[in-house]
């Protein structure tokens, strides 16, 4: 059975590369029938804090993803001593008492040897018994070609004698990384890697400790990097917030879009396709679609959302059921301390004019407060040869109107475009100054389903005001 993996240390919030990892982990395994598989890699017990942990859960469980197996590396620690025994009892690794070896790397490869390849069974059997503490290295063999075949950058190869003979136990007794992942890999019977591009080196290794424990590897697939507009490697040290998953989500992108954003940092679906739902990615997801060169998220100091993730979240809004969209605004607007009674009727007034979730605060604010900002009353003159008092006997007939029309949309339409008729006035110029005084802007949703949503007594309650405005004026 495809079984894939997706493996996070908790030293940081989720990233947003590896969230898009871990969303090509899910689509491969979807798209081809197989199993999720989450294994939190926290065996750095330095780095590893329970808050990173957590940020991680709360970034993967707010793309809504699932998976269908979860592990804890540092609950498997048995297993990994284990097969580093098994490697070293076939000798394919050896003990390294040097005391400088104990920081784990060093710079010896095959070509020149490490002397502590040297030490007799004997004398490491009796050294390690005394308790001497050592590093557990694999001895690379020298003279031969690492080989396999990557599902997006095709064959790979290198030369043993260009690669270290790099730690599997350290002095501690802890595993490395790389002797961790690949035991786990074994016992979860992982079929495929799916993994960064910053991981490719290390394959090699990986391969060597694979056939090394008797195992056939897995298929690889290496993701191309995300990298900011000046092409550096996106990372939580250089640019913070901008890079977390979460950050996305506090800021008002829906899970979808977002997810459908990352999938087209460096992947295509080959077909010109941009705005795709969840089902759409599975059906078309496939390796030969990830491009080998790198992806830019274009973000400045200025704006921290690359402009296409903003314009398929829009696109995403403008495609939702009303009633779902609200439910998504809800939180947001009573987190604000504002009521949500009204939100299924504000929703599709306001729909079209959102492009992130937290926008309902400013696009549709007059719709939640008592009292409307401060505007200047030189907003409520209609542009198109308007004056105050064009204004005035605008707004002062609407009172007169509104306080008898019916109070739906098709009801105040016809008796507002009545009134601009009886005042000699076009629709536009009566329309203007009514716009303005209820909700304080020129730039606003539809009139007449704003002032069905304000209702009568809002309604009439700002007119008022903007015809003081006006003769204050």
């Amino acid at each position: 059975m495809l079984r894939v993996r997706f493996a996070p240390s908790p030293t940081g919030y989720l990233h947003i590369g590896s969230a898009r990892t871990f969303i090509f982990n899910w689509l491969y395994a979807r798209r081809n029938g197989g199993a999720m598989i989450l294994r939190i890699d926290d065996t750095d017990l330095e780095r590893n804090t329970e808050e990173s942990l957590q940020s991680i859960f709360a970034g993967l469980n707010w793309l809504g993803l699932g998976w269908d197996e979860q592990y804890r590396q540092s609950e498997r620690l048995e297993l990994h001593q284990q097969m580093a025994q098994t490697i070293l009892a076939k000798g394919l690794a050896y003990r390294d008492f040097t005391v400088a070896s104990h920081e784990v790397d060093q710079t010896f490869g095959a070509i020149e040897r490490n002397p502590a390849r040297d030490v007799s069974k004997e004398e490491s059997d009796r050294r390690a018994a005394a308790g001497e503490p050592f590093v557990l290295r694999f001895k690379v063999p020298g003279g031969e070609v690492v080989r396999f075949t990557d599902a997006v950058f095709g064959e790979q190869s290198k030369a043993t004698d260009d690669i270290e003979d790099f730690a599997l136990l350290r002095s501690n007794g802890a595993p490395t990384y790389h002797l961790a992942s690949c035991a786990d890999d074994v016992d979860l019977r992982i079929s495929h890697i799916v993994r960064g591009q910053d991981h490719l080196t290390n394959t090699f290794k990986h391969v060597l400790i694979f056939r090394a424990a008797g195992v056939e590897p897995p298929q690889f697939a290496h993701l191309p990097l995300l990298v900011a507009p000046d092409g550096a490697k996106l990372s939580k040290r250089k640019h913070g917030p901008v890079v977390s998953v979460t950050t996305y989500r506090d800021a008002g992108f829906l899970p979808q879009a977002f997810m459908n954003f990352l999938c087209l940092l460096g992947w295509s679906p080959k077909d010109d396709r941009e705005v795709m739902t969840r089902e759409e990615l599975i059906q078309s997801f496939s390796f030969e679609g990830v491009n080998r060169s790198n992806a830019v998220v274009n973000f400045t100091e200025e704006d921290p959302f690359d402009a296409k993730a903003v314009w398929l979240n829009a696109e995403n809004i403008r495609r939702m059921p009303a009633a779902e969209l609200a439910a998504e605004l809800a939180p947001i607007v009573a987190a604000a301390g504002y009521a949500t009674e009204k939100l299924t009727k504000i929703t599709p007034l306001i729909q079209e004019r959102i492009r992130l979730l937290r926008d309902v605060l400013t696009v549709g604010d007059f719709f939640f407060v008592d009292e409307l900002a401060p505007y200047d009353a030189n907003e409520l003159i209609p542009s198109k040869k308007g004056d105050a008092a064009m204004a005035l006997k605008a707004l002062e007939r609407a009172a007169e109107v509104l306080v008898t029309a019916e109070f739906t949309h098709d009801g105040l339409e016809s008796a507002l475009r009545a009134a601009a008729e009886n005042l000699g006035i076009k629709a536009g110029q009566m329309f203007e100054p009514i716009r303005v005084a209820v909700c304080g802007r020129k730039t606003a949703p539809p009139l007449f389903g704003t002032l069905e949503v304000l209702g009568r007594e809002t309604c009439l309650k700002r007119i008022a005001q903007a015809i003081e405005k006006l003769k204050n004026k």
